[in-house]
């Protein structure tokens, strides 16, 4: 296992996962296992962690983690920076474990122009390794269940913004008549046709909290078939939430898309509707922001 100069842990709330990196950046080798931090019971994290990395613990290499583990739940709280928080602060806020070789990163607190708090943790570490940090200004998004779209400034994480998106569209899927009306069995195909009627009808302004309930009565007029309400509802959501952010950021010309194979789809696709150019985000952005903190602290 020799050429790992750092172990790094994007420990969040349902999952762990684990990367062995080397000293040029990159990830050699990964593990995960459904080990968030609220699967670990009686914060017993230490264990955990040991069940994660396996044989890796005889790795004597530092060891960063980003994401839960450092809020008030997780292992050991890690202070919020505020915006705009560069690499210098986040170095400063990373927190050790007591009688561990683990330092956790810090997250990001902001506030909107009416004063609005606004948080994340994990996320700037994946915006740290997935944008140019010598770039004048990149806007950058995480989609998922709390999709976050941010501004980077010269490396900075200058301000952001927070959309439950996600965790909205799963309560209308799992929680309201909408459902009903849905096919969402998993061998049901993507429908991009009406995901990006959604996505249409999502930016163009009106009320989402309107608009939602189309989803139901398109589909009883017969002018949405069941197989494509929960991506018309998808697009919906996604297209309202591009708008919103190019109201946060009304000079975006282009956007950094950290996210999974499928989200990734999705938000290019809606992106690129709302004419803003989606760029694909490198992977392990997570892993390689860890690494770039690493260096910038001195521990590899």
């Amino acid at each position: 296992m020799s050429g790992t100069a750092l172990i790094g842990l994007d420990w969040g709330t349902t999952s762990a996962r684990a990367y062995r990196i080397d000293a040029s950046g990159a990830v050699t080798h990964e593990r995960s296992a459904p080990l968030g931090i609220l699967q670990v019971r009686d914060r017993t994290f230490a264990p955990a962690l040991a069940g994660l990395l396996g044989d890796w613990s005889e790795l004597h290499v530092p060891r960063l983690a980003c994401g839960m583990i450092g809020s008030r739940q997780g292992w050991i709280e890690a202070p919020y920076c505020d915006t705009p928080a560069s690499l210098d602060a986040l170095g400063a806020g990373i927190k050790m474990v007591p009688r561990e070789d683990l330092g956790i990163v810090p997250g990001v607190r902001t506030r909107d122009a009416d004063g609005m708090p606004d948080l994340m943790r994990g996320e700037e570490t994946q915006i740290l390794g997935a944008v140019d940090a010598h770039a004048a200004r990149v806007y950058a998004v995480l989609p998922g269940t709390h999709s976050k779209w941010a501004r980077v400034e010269h490396g900075r994480l200058a301000a952001f913004m927070t959309f439950m998106t996600g965790e909205i569209y799963a309560a209308l899927i799992e929680h309201t008549i909408i459902g009903r009306m849905a096919e969402t069995r998993p061998q049901t195909a993507f429908d991009a046709a009406n995901f990006e009627r959604g996505v249409a009808r999502g930016s163009s302004g009106g009320s989402v909290l309107h608009d939602a309930f189309g989803a139901r009565t398109l589909a009883l007029l017969g002018e949405l078939p069941g197989r494509g309400v929960a991506d018309w509802l998808s697009g919906l959501l996604i297209g309202s939430e591009i708008a919103a952010a190019r109201r946060f950021a009304p000079d975006m010309r282009s956007v950094t898309i950290i996210a999974n194979a499928e989200l990734t789809r999705r938000y290019a696709t809606a992106c690129a509707q709302a004419r803003v150019d989606p760029v694909m985000a490198p992977a392990h952005a997570a892993a390689r922001g860890l690494w770039r903190l690493a260096k910038h602290t001195g521990r590899i």
